[in-house]
């Protein structure tokens, strides 16, 4: 086993450079055998250090094993962020940085002691009462965009990935830090349409999200008789921050002219491309092995499939920092158990080959039987601690906020049980 500070010492020495690695084998006998050899080349760039993601049980119903945990990738030190065992069995999922710092940051919780989002600014925790989607931190750090839907989780009998869910209803919403208050927009909260997976541009200037017509107009029949023919176009609306204005919906890519179905579109710090996936119909892609990730260029409005992709879903992802690096959850190579990417990006949108998230066993990933998703680069730590956290759970007060129009209301007095759709 090479030792961690020389392979690092390699590695900084000679990026950009190609490295050529040589495997010979002794076999009982004592006789030699060489490999053909294999060239990799060192990039120039590094990758983000930190790396966060949610990682589960495969489990349908129930919060049983559900925790965000974070990776140094400079070593092979994972730490637990927060853990739903802490609390009942609650769920916690959509963690999102403001400019892949810590110090900024959000964190849903669902659990006996309700549904809300843990808030983390400067080491200071408060707890907004509301429970925030898919979440994007505006680059100012002034505000939060996040989604609101009610997902719903239905099965197949006659494929062979049985499970399917979809966002029955959604739209955006947004919190305001200096006033601490949720509002909403005709631009992004529109009735007839289902709006989810937002994304600020580096600038600030634009919120992109996904946007699908709704097909039905009642709340009875599930799953609705056209769910199937649900597709998603990738849009944008203009926002300014000084004065808290909408501009008008632009449509960036459409599903009519895709065929598709277009998802969490991720715009790269540069602003250049735009990192999405695509799959057959609705939302959630991770269930679909026909879900790949491909690159907008926004310069020419030209979009590719990406040469990461496999014969498996493709899903959630993100960029690093200097937008040279991704990361993505991918079902390869058993199309059950999703694991994390990281592939390189050149300036030109093009991608080398991916490898999984290294282990110090290289056997690990055989037998571990949780699953991974909704990765996030960070360039630092996060420093609160899970006891703080878990306090914050259980017993700190809720931000009182006024509720925007939310296409999932609770019942007064409901005890929720931990039910969770929203699961790999």
């Amino acid at each position: 086993q090479i030792p961690i500070k020389a392979w690092r010492r390699l590695l900084t020495e000679n990026r950009g450079h190609e490295f050529v690695t040589q495997v010979s084998v002794r076999d009982d006998a004592g006789q030699w055998r060489d490999y053909q050899p294999f060239v990799n080349r060192i990039a120039e760039e590094p990758i983000d250090r930190y790396l966060a993601y949610r990682r589960l049980r495969p489990d349908s119903l129930y919060y049983r094993d559900i925790g965000v945990y974070q990776r140094d990738l400079q070593t092979y030190h994972e730490r637990v962020v927060l853990h739903g065992r802490w609390f009942r069995e609650g769920c916690v999922n959509c963690h999102s940085f403001c400019n892949d710092k810590t110090d900024r940051m959000t964190l849903g919780f669902r659990s006996d002691y309700g549904d809300a989002t843990l808030l983390i600014q400067q080491g200071r925790v408060s707890v907004v009462g509301a429970r925030f989607g898919h979440t994007t931190w505006h680059p100012s750090g002034r505000l939060v965009a996040f989604s609101q839907f009610d997902i719903r989780l239905f099965y197949h009998t006659a494929r062979n990935q049985t499970r399917d869910a979809m966002e029955f209803d959604s739209l955006l919403g947004y919190f305001r830090i200096d006033t601490q208050s949720l509002h909403t927009a005709p631009q992004i909260a529109d009735k007839a349409q289902l709006e989810t997976h937002p994304y600020w541009s580096p600038d600030g200037k634009d919120l992109y999200f996904a946007s699908a017509r709704m097909l039905w107009s009642h709340k009875t029949a599930f799953p609705p008789k056209r769910f199937a023919e649900v597709r998603y176009d990738m849009k944008r609306v203009s926002y300014d921050v000084d004065t808290n204005t909408w501009g008008k919906v632009q449509t960036v890519l459409s599903s009519k002219d895709t065929g598709q179905s277009i998802l969490t579109p991720r715009v790269s710090p540069d602003g250049r491309f735009v990192l999405f996936c695509m799959c057959n119909y609705g939302c959630f892609a991770l269930y679909q092995p026909e879900s790949d990730l491909y690159l907008l260029d926004l310069k020419s409005g030209q979009y590719k499939k990406l040469d990461c992709n496999s014969e498996f879903a493709e899903s959630w992802h993100a960029w690093s920092q200097n937008g040279r690096w991704i990361v993505f959850s991918s079902k390869r190579p058993t199309g059950v158990f999703t694991r994390l990417f990281l592939c390189y990006i050149d300036a030109n949108g093009n991608a080398s080959k991916p490898f999984v998230v290294p282990q110090r066993d290289p056997g690990f990933y055989d037998d571990f039987l949780y699953m991974y998703n909704v990765p996030e680069f960070a360039t630092e730590p996060v420093r609160v601690s899970p006891r703080k956290l878990v306090h914050a759970v259980r017993h700190a007060p809720r931000l009182r906020v006024d509720a925007i129009t939310s296409p999932t209301p609770s019942v007064p007095g409901e005890r929720r049980r931990p039910y969770a759709p929203d699961f790999d």
